[in-house]
C-alpha cells in the first residue's frame, strides 16, 4: 500500500510576505480610505516590492544558479519558488497599477491634483517646462550612446531611466537607426508641479524629456522614448573572514550592488518590440524577468504627494502623537525614571522622553558613560547629536554601530567616521552577526553610589519612523536589568563572553531556549487541566522549533492567539489563532505574554520569531516586571488581538480573510490613540481638581 503523501506542515515564506504587501495593497484599494491615504499605501507597496526583489529574489537566483535544489521547509525548491513568486508579483504590480490608474489617479485629480496630459498643456505651462530643459535638465543630463553589440553602460540599480530610439535625418526608413540611455535618477524631482489655476498640477520628469528629447539629439529624429528601471540582485553579504576591516568590506558589498545581475526589468508597456530587444541584449536580462508596466513606473516617487500641504479633504484625519501624562515636562529624566518605571507605545505617545535621557545625559555632568546600540537613524537624527555633545563633554561615550544594517550602510559608516571625530568609541558591530538590539544605557554618579538607567525598546532610535512604527520603549533604573545591560556591552565591546543574565535572554545564545521554556511551562499546565496561554505579537514566524512547539501546545489544550504582522509559515490549527493587523501604522512592536499560572510573565523584544533573528543577530528579550508596566502591556496586546476592523485572519490554506464585525467595531490603531488622549485629558483634569497650598519656608 502506498503510503499518503503528507501535506507540508508550513507555508512557503517568500510567498507568505507577497500575501503580507497584498493585505497592504488592499489598503490602497479601500474605497473608505481618502486618496492620499490610498496613494501612500500603493507607494509602500512598491517600495516594498523593490526590496523584495532585491534581496528575496535574488538570493534565489543565486540559489538557482548554483545548481541548488534543497527545500524550504513548505517543499518547494528555490526553482519552484521562483516560478510562484513571479506568477504572484506580475498579479500583484498589475493589480497596484490598475489602482492607481483606474482609482487613485482619476481621484485625485476629482479631488484638486491633476496629472496634466504633456500633449495638452497651456501656454504658460509649455513655458514653464521650456524653462526648466533649458535651466535645470540639459546641462544635467547626459545621453549615453549604445550601439548595438557594444558593452552597455553601467545601469544603476533602481534608477528611472529613458531608452531613446533614433534614426539620422534624411535617412531611408528603418535605416541607420541608432539608439542611447538617458539616466533620470539625478535630474531634479520626479514629480514636476506646473503653473494651474487651481488645485496642484503635475508631470513626470520623464514625459518632459521624452517630449523635449529632440534638444538632446540635433541631426535625428526622436522615434521612441521609453521609460525603464532595472532592478539588481542586492543580496550580498560582506565576507567578514576575508575583508581587512568591516567597514571597507561594506564598502565593497555597497560596490557589489551596482553590478549585481539583473532579476527584474520593468519597462513601460508601449515600448515597441525593437527597442525591447535591444534593452534585453544589453542588459542580459532573460523572458521571465521583464515587468511591462502600464502607466507609470515606481509608483514609490509618489510618496511624498501623499503629504502635500493643503488637500485635508484628501487625506486622513492626523493624529498627532501625545505627550505621556507620566512625564513631568519641566523635571529631569532622570528622577522621574528613579521614582518609577516608564512605558510608552509609540506613535500613539511620542518618542520624545526618550530623545530627552539621552540629551540630558549628555550634558548631565554626573553622567559617566553612556552605551548604545544603533542600527538604523534618522537623517537628521538628534540622538546622534546628543551623543556627539556628550563625547565632547568628556562623558565616556560607546556606540555599537551596525555597519550592516541592509541598505542603511552608506549611512551608517557616514554616522560610524562623525562619530568617531568627536571623540566617540565606535564598535562596528560584532564579527558574524547583526547587532539588533535596541538599547541604551546611562551610567550616573550619585550619592547613593552608581545608578544604571536603561533604555530598552522594540524599534530603532530613529525619531522620523517613531511617528509612523508602533513600538514600545522601556525606561528603567531596574538594578538587574542595568547589571545585564551592562554584561551585554561588555561581551559585544570586548572580550568577555556572554554571562548568565539576570533577567534578560539574548540570541543567539538562549532566547530560542527561554521562549520553547516557557511555551513547555504553558504545555504542563495544559495537560494538568490548568489553564493555560500563549499569546505574542511579532513582525513574522518563520522558526521551526518554535512553530513546531507552537503545534505542540495547541495540540496539548494551550489557547494561543498571536498576531503576525507579515512573514507566517506557521499553520493556524484548533486553539491556534493567527491574526495580522494592517493600518495607519506600521506594527512593528514585538510583545509576549505568558499566562504562567496566574503570574503572568510579559515580554518586549528586539526580534521576530525567524532563524535570522534567533541564530545570525544580537537580539534581547526583556521581562517587564514592575506590574502597572505589565498589566499595560499585556492590555494593549489584547487590544490587538481582539481588533475585528483592521485585522486579517489566516485560514488553513495560507489566504487570509479580512474580519468585519458588525457590532462591537475594535480597531486597535484607533482605541489606542483615543486612549492616549484621553490619558492627557484625564491627567489635566486631575491637576485642576487637585489643590495644594503654598507653605511658608521652614525656617532654622
Amino acid at each position: 500500500m502506498v503510503a499518503k503523501k503528507q501535506k507540508p506542515r508550513y507555508f512557503n515564506r517568500e510567498l507568505s510576505w507577497l500575501e503580507f504587501n497584498q493585505r497592504v495593497l488592499e489598503e490602497a484599494k479601500a474605497v473608505g480610505n481618502p486618496m492620499l491615504e490610498r496613494l501612500k499605501f500603493l507607494a509602500i507597496v512598491a517600495s516594498n516590492l523593490d526590496e523584495f526583489f532585491m534581496v528575496r529574489v535574488g538570493g534565489l537566483h543565486m540559489a538557482r544558479k548554483a545548481g541548488s535544489r534543497k527545500k524550504d521547509p513548505s517543499g518547494l525548491t528555490p526553482m519552484a519558488q521562483l516560478r510562484e513568486i513571479v506568477k504572484r508579483a506580475r498579479a500583484m504590480m498589475n493589480d497596484l497599477h490598475g489602482c492607481f490608474n483606474d482609482e487613485v489617479s482619476p481621484g485625485l485629480a476629482a479631488g484638486g491634483i491633476r496629472h496634466a496630459d504633456i500633449a495638452a498643456l497651456t501656454a504658460e505651462q509649455e513655458t514653464a517646462l521650456h524653462q526648466l530643459v533649458h535651466d535645470e535638465l540639459f546641462p544635467v543630463i547626459t545621453p549615453l550612446a549604445v550601439a548595438e553589440g557594444q558593452d552597455f553602460p553601467r545601469i544603476q540599480n533602481m534608477a528611472l531611466h529613458l531608452a531613446v530610439r533614433l534614426q539620422g535625418i534624411g535617412s531611408a526608413d528603418g535605416q541607420e537607426e541608432v539608439f542611447a540611455v538617458m539616466s533620470l535618477d539625478r535630474a531634479g524631482p520626479r514629480v514636476v508641479q506646473l503653473p494651474a489655476e487651481s488645485g496642484y498640477e503635475y508631470v513626470l520628469r520623464e514625459e518632459v524629456v521624452g517630449k523635449y528629447a529632440a534638444n538632446w539629439f540635433p541631426g535625428f529624429n526622436v522615434q521612441e522614448c521609453a521609460a525603464f528601471r532595472m532592478t539588481r540582485n542586492a543580496d550580498f553579504a560582506v565576507q567578514e573572514n576575508e575583508a581587512p576591516d568591516l567597514l571597507s568590506g561594506m564598502e565593497e558589498v555597497l560596490e557589489e550592488r551596482k553590478t549585481g545581475d539583473c532579476i527584474r526589468l520593468e519597462v513601460a508597456s508601449s515600448i515597441s518590440k525593437r527597442l525591447l530587444v535591444f534593452l534585453c541584449k544589453g542588459l542580459s536580462v532573460a523572458d521571465d524577468n521583464i515587468y511591462p508596466v502600464a502607466g507609470v513606473l515606481n509608483l514609490k516617487d509618489f510618496m511624498p504627494m501623499a503629504f502635500l500641504d493643503g488637500f485635508d479633504e484628501l487625506k486622513v484625519e492626523p493624529w498627532p502623537p501625545q505627550s505621556s501624562p507620566d512625564v513631568v515636562p519641566n523635571e529631569p529624566m532622570f528622577g522621574q525614571i528613579a521614582k518609577k518605571d516608564l512605558l510608552f507605545y509609540h506613535p500613539y505617545e511620542t518618542f520624545d522622553p526618550v530623545v530627552r535621557f539621552i540629551e540630558e545625559a549628555a550634558v548631565d555632568r554626573e553622567t559617566m558613560a553612556i552605551k548604545m546600540v544603533l542600527y538604523r537613524t534618522s537623517s537628521d537624527s538628534a540622538i546622534i547629536a546628543a551623543l556627539k555633545r556628550a563625547a565632547e563633554n568628556g562623558v565616556n561615550v560607546t556606540v555599537l554601530m551596525e555597519l550592516k544594517a541592509r541598505f542603511d550602510e552608506a549611512r551608517n559608516i557616514g554616522w560610524a567616521r562623525d562619530l568617531e571625530q568627536c571623540g566617540v568609541q565606535v564598535v562596528y558591530g560584532v564579527k558574524g552577526y547583526k547587532t539588533h538590539a535596541k538599547i541604551c544605557l546611562v551610567v550616573r554618579r550619585e550619592p547613593a553610589g552608581v545608578v544604571r538607567y536603561c533604555h530598552f525598546g522594540t524599534g530603532n532610535y530613529n525619531e522620523s519612523t517613531a511617528k509612523l512604527y508602533g513600538d514600545i520603549s522601556y525606561l528603567t533604573c531596574n538594578p538587574e536589568l542595568g547589571a545585564d545591560a551592562s554584561a551585554f556591552f561588555n561581551a559585544l565591546c570586548g572580550y568577555a563572553q556572554p554571562a548568565d543574565f539576570r533577567l534578560i535572554s539574548m540570541a543567539p545564545i538562549g532566547m530560542r531556549d527561554k521562549l520553547l521554556e516557557l511555551i513547555d511551562f504553558e504545555i504542563e499546565r495544559a495537560k494538568s487541566g490548568k489553564k493555560a496561554v500563549v499569546n505574542a505579537k511579532v513582525n513574522s514566524l518563520v522558526d521551526v522549533a518554535l512553530s513546531e512547539k507552537l503545534h505542540e501546545a495547541a495540540a496539548a489544550g494551550v489557547k494561543i492567539k498571536l498576531n503576525v504582522r507579515g512573514i507566517c509559515c506557521l499553520k493556524p490549527t484548533r486553539n491556534l489563532e493567527i491574526t495580522s493587523i494592517i493600518d495607519r501604522y506600521l506594527e512593528h512592536a514585538r510583545i509576549i505574554h505568558f499566562h504562567h499560572g496566574g503570574k503572568p510573565r510579559v515580554f518586549i523584544a528586539s526580534a521576530d520569531w525567524m532563524p535570522r533573528n534567533l541564530d545570525k543577530r544580537l537580539e534581547l528579550m526583556v521581562p517587564v516586571e514592575d506590574q502597572v508596566c505589565r498589566d499595560r502591556l499585556i492590555a494593549m496586546l489584547e487590544i490587538h488581538l481582539a481588533d475585528n476592523q483592521s485585522s486579517w485572519l489566516l485560514k488553513e490554506d495560507g489566504s487570509y480573510q479580512r474580519m468585519a464585525a458588525k457590532q462591537a467595531r475594535v480597531r486597535s490603531q484607533e482605541v489606542l490613540y483615543n486612549q492616549a488622549c484621553e490619558a492627557v485629558i484625564n491627567a489635566a483634569n486631575n491637576r485642576r481638581t487637585r489643590f495644594e497650598p503654598h507653605r511658608p519656608e521652614s525656617q532654622n
